[in-house]
């Protein structure tokens, strides 16, 4: 699957997440501020293909030397295809983390969402903040 990547389409969650809205598809990460905090990242538990979400579900799990934590779903939807990539390289996540470190790719019910979520300025506005 080819993923689109640009800052046009790309939105924010206040949970460091990221989702890049293509058509109906939407491709879901955690942002590199997230990837920094949690240091290096050592497991990766990306969502199957076919599970449905609700915005706000837990989506998938990232463990570091740090922590553990959870992904919260960014739009509501249902997976359609998972990075497998990661379970193999999981510090793909640290070292591209809004690129090749992708770990779901959603098609989402309700674009209408995207409403909540913040864009570019707004994230790095929000992160100044923490």
């Amino acid at each position: 699957m080819t993923q689109k990547f640009t800052q046009q389409n790309t939105f924010y969650t206040e949970d460091h997440e990221w989702v890049t809205v293509h058509g109906d598809l939407a491709t879901c990460g955690i942002t590199r501020y997230a990837a920094d905090q949690l240091g290096d990242v050592v497991f990766v538990e990306v969502p199957e293909v076919g599970k449905v979400f609700k915005k706000g579900d837990d989506m998938a799990v990232v463990e570091s030397v740090k922590a553990a934590s959870d992904v919260y779903a960014p739009m509501s939807g249902e997976v359609i295809d998972a990075n497998g990539k990661l379970g193999d390289a999981p510090e793909t996540v640290n070292e591209h983390p809004e690129t090749e470190g992708w770990f779901c790719v959603i098609r989402f019910s309700d674009g209408a969402e995207t409403k909540g979520l913040m864009d570019k300025d707004a994230y790095y506005e929000f992160c100044k903040g923490h």
